[in-house]
């Protein structure tokens, strides 16, 4: 059952199909580790634990999950096993309450604020998680909408990168401010966010370069390029958005971890959901970051880049 009239039947199907090997492994692991238990006990919770964690949910967050089980089940005395999917589901949705709050990131439409134009968006993220493809359909997105889109190829350490951009450029119809190969990348931030004022954009994307190579560096680089756009747009980056693969499970962690520490990342985008079982990873990075999650990649087509709703995810999560 949809939780929210807002998510569109064609939204939450695409989200249950991409979730589908995550929900399938990970139930498949819980009826393992509960067959022939009765009650929720310590050895059942153990095996619950060891779940968690396999599904790449972290240690931290599967430890705070068990704590908040194990309270609940000191406080109702007995706790049967067949009520184990409920609780889950009411603890992992109350952790992402914490990380996600509000509606502004919960609703099923790509907005940005309307005081703030051009809306500034830097993409940060290592090459590989699909970077420039989210950047690409996070403008076929807001095109749709009727939103006016300027995009900045900023990797300009990938000749890839430049084309792969100019590519979504042309096939969404937005223009894309690009310098080539071996430039320097605040000078494109610095053109795009002249050339989105100038036009009147509503929002302009920043590709970055996904190299990490030492954090001194990413900082510097990611540092500079906010300090050229506020020369033009004084509060510029208005949203700094970290791109993670999925996929990668716990490798999403240490990314995200060295991006953080590197610069202020204010949204997550979490994609190639569909690819994997390790769609846990998702409810570990929000809750250890303290991020909203804004974006997840369900799927391969423009649309299966989603607004991300917690409900909704957790709904699709332990669907069966």
């Amino acid at each position: 059952m949809a939780l929210f009239g807002l998510f569109s039947k064609e939204k939450k199907e695409t989200l249950d199909k991409g979730l589908e090997k995550t929900k399938d492994s990970f139930f498949s692991k819980l009826g393992r580790a509960v067959v022939g238990k009765s009650t929720v006990d310590e050895e059942v919770l153990d095996e619950v634990e060891n779940v968690l964690i396999s599904s790449d949910v972290g240690v931290e967050t599967t430890v705070k999950i068990i704590k908040r089980i194990e309270e609940r089940v000191a406080r109702d005395k007995y706790m049967g096993t067949d009520e184990l999917d409920r609780i889950l589901r009411e603890e992992i949705a109350a952790l992402l309450s914490t990380t996600n709050p509000g509606d502004t990131l919960q609703r099923d439409d790509f907005d940005v604020p309307a005081d703030k134009k051009p809306y500034v968006i830097m993409v940060v993220g290592v090459n590989g998680v699909g970077k420039t493809t989210t950047i690409g359909k996070l403008a076929a997105q807001f095109h749709k909408r009727g939103k006016k889109v300027v995009l900045g190829a900023g990797d300009t350490f990938r000749a890839a990168a430049v084309d792969q951009l100019k590519l979504w450029g042309d096939r969404v119809g937005v223009p894309v401010i690009s310098h080539g190969m071996n430039t320097d990348p605040s000078a494109v931030a610095f053109d795009a966010v002249k050339k989105a004022t100038e036009i009147g954009a509503d929002v302009v994307i920043i590709d970055t370069a996904g190299r990490l190579h030492t954090k001194v560096n990413l900082m510097n680089e990611l540092t500079k390029i906010k300090r050229v756009m506020q020369k033009f747009t004084p509060d510029a980056p208005h949203e700094v958005l970290l791109v993670l693969d999925g996929s990668t499970g716990q490798n999403a962690f240490i990314q995200a971890t060295e991006f953080t520490k590197a610069t202020e990342v204010t949204a997550l985008a979490i994609t190639k959901l569909d690819g994997t079982a390790k769609g846990g990873v998702v409810i570990g990075i929000s809750d250890q970051f303290k991020i909203p999650v804004k974006y997840i990649g369900v799927g391969e087509k423009i649309d299966d880049l989603q607004t991300f709703n917690k409900m909704e995810f957790v709904d699709s999560f332990f669907k069966k």
